[in-house]
This record gives structure tokens, sequence and C-alpha cells, in this order.
């Protein structure tokens, strides 16, 4: 058994993670208590998931004496919180007695010095200067891992298979085909090719029949756009393709994500009318120092945090000789939001874009794809290197949680884009910076 030492920034990342450390101790600094406490009245993600927090603690409180311990789990797990040694006597002079952090680490080292804890005392916080600090100090820390995935090994949802020309052959004259010695996850985009003609096929698995098809938008040109590169293509036959509800699209800089959602999404609330509205929303996370408060009501601030978005809009406009993207908001069919106003939302026939999902944690992500309704479908964009979250790493982001957890749903697709199309400087300096 081990005991550990939640830090705020835990409980507010995953609302549930007192109850994932199996049969060990938890242990609730009250200061984290007094931090939770002034958060909850934030209208943001960050009050709600405290508000939360403070719920699943109301809960445990009538299986009995808290501050005592409780059992929260099936494996015997136990929680409490702790009214001790918040007073930093235990550290050294270098340690402000009046900081959160610190008395969050007192917490960890008085129940390592008093034997009262039971077995060895771990610091989980995401904070790595807490991690740094508790070290230092001989108490083992770390990070809080239960929903990290091995971005190296992201699935990337594309495959090149190599094949005979028997292969290809049957493929064109059947219109299926099934490869019995390969395993493919649902939608998974396929290139069939022969090494020695050079001969190809695009298609895609489905796994209701285990067989690989067509791809069924392999010509598409949204709102004008045509798809650059192999990824592209198989980009846009996920984004255009009804049936699959979830589509994760990762990549760098200058490789397309945001602009193939748009004309895809554009296409099918534009021109086919398949869904009722096109509502992009994107996290407000600033990239390096915030410049403070914005002028203006709601739409005014939006304007400059939606930028990127509406340069993006502009550009399909006048490629494919459409209106200005301006009338449709006008008319209802488009709408730009910030994230802060989706949560408490139901969207019901929407094809919802999330911009910079990568700023989210996978609470977060899981927050806003409940508020699907019937009929909608929801596209996730971002590049998991290029995080503003401080508590995000490119492993813990609710992006490539959800990229990974959804490969295998037949309602799920996703691809990896490597391939920059922006511009030659653009694709440099996201490979050389």
């Amino acid at each position: 058994m081990k005991t550990f030492v939640l830090d705020t920034n835990v409980l507010i990342h995953d609302p549930r993670s007192i109850f994932k450390f199996q049969e060990n101790e938890v242990v609730i600094p009250m200061i984290v208590l007094e931090e939770l406490d002034a958060l909850k009245t934030r209208q943001d993600g960050t009050g709600q998931d405290a508000r939360v927090v403070m719920r699943n603690l109301d809960a445990l409180c009538a299986k009995g004496k808290i501050f005592e311990g409780v059992e929260i789990n099936e494996s015997k797990g136990n929680l409490r919180i702790e009214l001790n040694f918040h007073d930093c006597k235990d550290l050294s002079s270098a340690f402000a007695p009046d900081k959160p952090d610190n008395k969050i680490i007192s917490v960890a080292v008085g129940l390592m010095n008093s034997g009262k804890a039971k077995g060895p005392v771990v610091m989980v916080s995401k904070d790595i200067n807490v991690r740094v600090k508790a070290e230092s100090l001989g108490i083992k820390a770390e990070d809080y891992e239960s929903d990290k995935v091995n971005v190296n090994e992201l699935f990337k949802g594309f495959d090149i298979v190599s094949v005979t020309k028997d292969v290809i052959e049957k493929f064109y004259r059947d219109g299926r085909i099934k490869l019995p010695d390969k395993q493919f996850y649902p939608n998974q985009c396929i290139l069939l090719k022969v090494e020695s003609s050079g001969q190809s096929a695009l298609c895609k698995y489905y796994k209701q029949y285990d067989e690989l098809i067509p791809l069924y938008h392999i010509g598409a040109k949204p709102w004008g756009l045509n798809a650059r590169n192999l990824e592209q293509r198989f980009a846009l036959e996920l984004l255009l393709s009804d049936e699959i509800k979830l589509v994760s699209l990762v990549g760098k800089a200058g490789t397309g994500k945001t602009l193939l959602a748009l004309a895809a999404g554009l296409q099918k609330v534009v021109d086919e009318r398949i869904y009722s509205k096109l509502l992009v929303a994107r996290p407000i996370v600033p990239m390096g120092k915030d410049i403070g408060f914005l002028p203006g009501g709601k739409l005014d601030k939006l304007e400059n945090w939606m930028q990127p978005i509406t340069d993006n809009l502009d550009f399909l406009s006048a490629a494919g000789g459409k209106d200005n993207y301006k009338y449709f908001i006008e008319q209802g069919l488009i709408e730009v939001e910030a994230l802060t106003y989706i949560r408490g939302r139901s969207l019901p026939n929407i094809y919802f874009i999330i911009d910079e999902a990568q700023n989210l944690t996978p609470h977060e992500v899981k927050t806003i794809v409940t508020r699907a309704g019937e009929g909608s479908k929801i596209i996730l964009t971002g590049d998991p290197y290029q995080i503003d979250n401080h508590y995000l790493d490119e492993s813990s982001n609710g992006l490539s949680t959800i990229s990974e957890k959804f490969k295998q749903e037949i309602i799920a697709g996703h691809i990896t884009l490597t391939k920059g199309e922006r511009s030659n400087l653009a694709t440099r300096a996201a490979e050389l910076l």
C-alpha cells in the first residue's frame, strides 16, 4: 500500500481521479479543499470541475468520517482529508510558508516524517515545479498518468499495404476485398499498392463486413478545396462520411487540419443541408503573455480569438466562388463560439468542429463530446506538440486521448497529417523549430 497526496490540479484535471488509486490511500490536504472552494464559483470549465470534485467528496462523507478515512472503491482504497502538517515546519527556510504549493508539499513531508502514512508517500501533481520541490525533499513525486497515451505510438488512421496485382484487380472488379492476414481498425484508410508496377487503390476498412471498400468521396472538392496529398484525401473521406460521427485530425502546423474540417462542414451544412448548423469552437488559451481584457461585448471579444477560423472561412469563400461566409452567419448556418459557452448545451444535428483540442483535458473533451445530440458530428483538430496549457503535455491532452480510445469504434475515424501544405517556409519552420 502507498499513500498518495494529491495536488489541486490533479483533481481539476480529472474530477474522478480520487477513485483511480486502487487499494492505496488517497490524502487530500485541507489547503486543497480551500483552493477548490475558491475555484467553484468560476463559470468556466475549471469551476465546473471543482464543483464535481466537491460533490464526489460530499457523497463520500455519507460513508463515514472523511477526516478519519472512508473506503472509496471495491479495491479497499481509502481517502481522507488531512488537517495537519500545513505549517511548513519540516521544510527548509527556502520554502515560503504562505504559498499553497508549499503547504501541500509540507503535508506530504509531515506524513512521511510522522510515520502516520500507510506505506511510502507519493506526491501526485500536474505541476512539474511541485514535483521537483517534492523530490528535493526526498518525497517521491509523480505526474497523474492514468489517462496518458504514448503519443509516439498514436494510431495514424491509415496504412500502406503491399499487395499483388491480382488483389488490385479483384478489388476493382468486385468493389470490395478481404485481407484475412491483416488486422485493421474501423474506418482505417488503406492504400493498396503493387510495388513492382505502381498500381494502387484507395480504400477503407468496413468492420461490419470485415472488408476493404472503396472511398465514397474520392474526388470530392468541398467548397473548391482540393486534397493535396494522400493524408488529406483520407481526411476528407472521414469528414464527408455521415455515418462517422466522431473524427479526430492530428497534425503539425500547416497540414490543413482546420481548413479541411471547415470545407467539409460548409459542404455538409450550406450545400447539402445534411446538418442544421456549422458550429466552430476553440478553447480560449492565449499563446505567450495574455494581453488582458478585450473591449466590447461577447462577439467583439470572440472576434480576436476566432481570427484563425475566420481567416480560413475567408479563404474558402474566395477559393470556392461562394458567397461571403458572413452571410451564412447572419442566416444562422454558421456559428463561431468559445468553448466556455458550450458546457450545458445540447447540440442536435450539428456539424461541430473543435479547433486546438490539444489544449483540453480528457475530462473537458468528454464533457464537450457528450453535448452531441441526435444526428450531430464532432470533429476535433489540433497538434499535440503545440500545447499552451501548462498542465498538459503531448500524452495527457484530450485530443491524443480520444484519438486513441475511439480507434476501435465503428462511429469514429482518425487521421494523422504529417505533410505541410501551407507553404515551404511554414513546413520548414514546423520541422526545424
